[in-house]
């Protein structure tokens, strides 16, 4: 799942990559509050540089964006994500409804799994991905930040029967440690079993003296874990961690590596690389789609499935220090075939990297395409994802 990117971001992004700042926040108009995390503070006494993002002032980097990149693929990370969002679905027709709603087989969950998922439209679109929690007796979503109210609002529209909606993301913060040594850090905030808990899997269990919901999961491809927290005890649970993180090298990420860490893995990026203009198949996340149940839009999407779709989304490797970026073009020949979704100067593997729809003919690893930059068009290879292969969790 992916955290839809807003302009605010993207220009941010294009200009100042990789460059230390002092503590910034960006200006907000009369019409416009933002949202602060339960971590802002600590986020700006950390000199971070802020933007505006999913209507949130959010951190995009402290010390620099490729520092923090590569502390996460070699050590360990420490993400604020409050932004995102968390539902409550509950009552005898939860199951029922989810089933309708989501293209992944929610009945195959057990008690302490997580799913990862998607809603999609009658069209064969998609609403948004997202991640979806067995608990004792309910399930809990985690969408996107800037689709909170899009997706509270679909759901709501399709509700039926004993079923309750529960929007849960104002109370919610959330803090993800992500990273090879992840699981010494929480060894050393918790008495859990942590050796025994698997990959996309939940606990309930103490934190910092904190009885929290927390999950071993993440969107970086190392190792981690995700930390549900009460707004109240926000605070209590940033001190104990970065405490015992900084003896380790812990390093505060902002929401530009976190985006150049997701890309490496080939993680898609709702607002860029998935949308309700794409289907599953040609995105593929074929493998989130159980065609044994019924869902919106299966018929759609399965068609679709059958008669192959006509583009995919593949990944591109650059030679030379070049920059690919969303919205460029990409040519087969002297024609434009699809437009870069996503694309950056990967720091781990020291290219440029960038994923793109291109015709399904194209799409065979070793075929090559053409990305115009700046009015020069340079040779792209597909390759097979994710393009870093060293992580924890490929």
């Amino acid at each position: 799942m992916g955290l839809t990117f807003g302009v605010n971001l993207r220009k941010y992004l294009k200009s100042d990559i990789g460059k230390p700042k002092r503590a910034r926040t960006v200006n907000v108009s009369e019409n416009q509050q933002l949202k602060k995390t339960p971590f802002y503070d600590f986020h700006v006494a950390a000199g971070a540089r802020m933007v505006a993002f999913a209507g949130y002032n959010m951190p995009v980097q402290y010390e620099g964006m490729t520092s923090e990149h590569l502390a996460v693929r070699d050590n360990i990370g420490l993400f604020d994500l409050s932004h995102m969002g968390e539902f409550e679905v509950s009552g005898s027709g939860a199951l029922d409804f989810l089933q309708r709603m989501t293209t992944n087989n929610v009945a195959t969950l057990e008690i302490g799994q997580i799913q990862y998922s998607c809603m999609p439209t009658p069209e064969g679109g998609i609403v948004d991905d997202f991640l979806v929690y067995r608990l004792e007796d309910r399930y809990y979503l985690v969408v996107n930040a800037s689709n909170i109210k899009k997706d509270f609002e679909w759901l709501e529209a399709n509700r039926s029967g004993d079923v309750r909606l529960e929007n849960q993301s104002d109370e919610t913060g959330l803090l993800a440690i992500q990273g090879p040594n992840a699981e010494k850090l929480m060894a050393r905030v918790t008495d859990y079993n942590l050796r025994d808990m698997e990959y996309y899997t939940w606990a309930r269990a103490r934190v910092a003296g904190v009885e929290i919901l927390f999950s071993r999961t993440g969107y970086t491809g190392e190792d981690g874990f995700e930390l549900y927290i009460p707004r109240e005890h926000g605070a209590a649970l940033w001190a104990a961690i970065v405490k015992n993180g900084t003896p380790m090298g812990l390093k505060l990420i902002g929401l530009g590596a976190r985006d150049s860490l997701r890309l490496e893995m080939k993680m898609a990026l709702y607002g860029n690389d998935i949308d309700e203009t794409t289907s599953p198949v040609e995105a593929g996340l074929s493998w989130i789609v159980d065609f044994d149940k019924q869902f919106i839009g299966k018929d759609v999407i399965l068609r679709h499935k059958q008669e192959k779709p006509k583009r995919r989304l593949v990944c591109l490797e650059l030679e030379g220090k070049v920059f690919p970026r969303h919205g460029y073009d990409v040519y087969d020949g002297g024609t434009v075939a699809g437009k870069v979704t996503s694309g950056i100067f990967s720091p781990s593997l020291q290219r440029a990297i960038a994923l793109a729809y291109v015709p399904r003919a194209k799409a065979k690893s070793g075929s090559t395409v053409d990305i115009e930059i700046r009015g020069k068009r340079f040779p792209a290879v597909v390759v097979k994802p994710p393009f870093y292969k060293e992580g924890t969790h490929k």
